[in-house]
């Protein structure tokens, strides 16, 4: 599938919040279920798909229903999250000054109901928000083995980033 540039009412389960376009270098691509009467295959990442840049690790992290894991960012790292299990709210914002997409605010919906990979590159501050019970599960193949010492965090309700982690009733 090839990657799509998320609008105001653009692909499903995301939302531009702040800014009139997806953060520059962002990607929301939609991926392959393959369901059968054994179960279902979840695609994620190929060698082979356009943009696919390099490995690092992969690895999964569980998130409880209503905690948030966030604010980071890493400095060379590219995330690749897909939420294989359960329901995650993400949201990007791009604190980058050099960036086309200064000061914009983005949340993507990830679950069933939106099986997708996003492409994070570095230096974009992304947090998510745990959904559903008993957990969500979200996978990450990065470009970069973890290292702490390479990456920043924030206080998800403590920061300068302008965002309110509370349910959004519109």
């Amino acid at each position: 599938m090839k990657p799509q540039a998320a609008e105001k009412s653009g692909i499903d389960g995301v939302k531009i919040l702040k800014g009139d376009r997806m953060i520059e270098g962002v990607q929301v691509i939609g991926l392959r279920r393959i369901p059968d009467e054994r179960g279902t295959i979840f695609q994620m990442l190929k060698s082979t798909d356009p943009h696919f840049t390099k490995f690092g690790e992969i690895y999964f992290s569980t998130i409880y229903p209503d905690v948030i894991k966030g604010w980071h960012r890493h400095h060379e790292m590219t995330l690749h999250y897909a939420c294989i299990f359960g329901r995650i709210k993400l949201v990007l914002y791009d604190d980058r000054q050099n960036s086309p997409t200064h000061g914009n605010l983005v949340e993507i919906f990830l679950g069933p109901d939106h099986y997708a990979l996003v492409i994070i590159p570095p230096e974009v501050w992304n947090g998510f928000k745990g959904m559903s019970e008993p957990y969500a599960i979200l996978a990450n193949c990065c470009s970069h083995p973890h290292d702490p010492s390479r990456s920043s965090r924030l206080d998800p309700l403590k920061s300068p980033i302008p965002y309110d982690w509370a349910v959004q009733h519109e």
